[in-house]
């Protein structure tokens, strides 16, 4: 196992990696609806709730004011003030689950046994798009690849890329053996910048055990998809655009112009939101998970990748304890087995798999 030289220890990077992509996802849930939910809507909102800059969960909603459209039916659960332990969501169910394929079938699975365990562990109404699709074809004894091209015309959205973190937290520092594993995995389900976003966020969050720095991990992320893939040409245009000087909302205006069309829930936009984050947040897991969500689109599912990566970079210690503290240690998810289990175990278990691969 490959670590920084210097900064957090592994175990408390992949901590970190855990709460992080926890605290991200809650952050991001109430305003998950992305053609209703914009940029400038979410930051009008934030503005008359007084929560610019924006450096906790999201405040409550101002009583009377019917301008902005309806948060997400769990928004209560998940607003300062009102979390108790984390929402349940599928963003962390895909990261329990894929903690449980690698405990159960070891680091060689198979594509046609995340499949198997789709079936036994997750409920057919708690999966969406692309993941439904290859969940009913896989009920109808379809196998991979089929299950991701028979009457899915989700294959390129974001499912397979949020599916990705727990392949770069038990490969820390091998970001292109992380990127095999979620390919594995995403093909399932998805096909072209479907399957590049998993492999792109899982080598992001490997890279982010070692590297110096956020740049330095996402040049190691685009090493592993293919350079003409729109994916990795999206997010160099955005890397571009942030060494110009130019500010994260021109930036992501910009971007926005050019993946026009693709709409919300798509890898490709989504990506460009995450980078910028990234990129713009530098370092900071506060500014980091702060602007991946203000950007918009899937922002639960941005708002989580973007807390893994800068929890892995700072270490858990580092992450401030209004995001850490009021999840209590606690996962609520619908992984039969698994609902309630203590988000420092989760850790544990994935150190344990993660020494393997030394």
């Amino acid at each position: 196992m490959t670590a920084a030289h210097t900064g957090p220890e592994p175990a408390d990077r992949i901590l970190g990696g855990w709460l992080g992509r926890i605290a991200g996802n809650m952050l991001g849930k109430p305003v998950e609806q992305g053609e209703l939910w914009t940029r400038d809507r979410i930051d009008r909102y934030l503005r008359r709730a007084g929560a610019l800059p924006l450096t906790d969960y999201l405040p409550e909603p101002v009583e009377g004011d019917a301008h902005d459209p309806p948060l997400r039916p769990e928004w209560r659960m998940c607003v300062r003030g009102r979390v108790h332990g984390s929402c349940r969501d599928d963003d962390i169910d895909y990261a329990v689950l894929g903690l449980h394929l690698l405990e159960t079938y070891g680091f060689a699975f198979s594509t046609e046994q995340v499949g198997d365990l789709w079936l036994l562990r997750l409920p057919y109404l708690q999966t969406f798009t692309a993941e439904r699709a290859a969940y009913r074809n896989l009920a109808n004894g379809l196998k991979p690849p089929l299950t991701a091209t028979f009457d899915n015309p989700y294959q390129e959205w974001i499912g397979a890329l949020i599916r990705a973190d727990v392949f770069g937290w038990t490969c820390p520092g091998a970001p292109r053996r992380a990127a095999l594993l979620a390919r594995r995995d995403a093909v399932l389900s998805h096909t072209g910048n479907g399957v590049y976003g998993a492999m792109f966020a899982a080598a992001l969050v490997s890279a982010a055990f070692s590297a110096p720095s956020v740049r330095d991990a996402l040049e190691e992320a685009l090493a592993v998809v293919p350079a003409s893939s729109r994916l990795a040409r999206t997010v160099r245009r955005v890397v571009s655009l942030h060494e110009t000087g130019l500010s994260w909302e021109d930036t992501l205006a910009t971007v926005e112009e050019e993946t026009a069309g693709l709409g919300w829930i798509h890898t490709v936009p989504n990506a460009a939101v995450l980078t910028a984050g990234l990129l713009y947040g530098d370092g900071d897991f506060t500014r980091t998970i702060a602007l991946t969500v203000r950007g918009g689109l899937d922002t639960d599912s941005n708002g989580a990748t973007a807390g893994s990566v800068a929890g892995v970079m700072t270490g858990a210690e580092a992450i401030p304890a209004q995001w850490t503290r009021p999840l209590e240690d606690t996962v609520r998810s619908a992984v039969f087995g698994f609902d309630g289990v203590r988000i420092s175990e989760l850790a544990e278990r994935t150190l344990r798999l993660a020494a393997t691969q030394g």
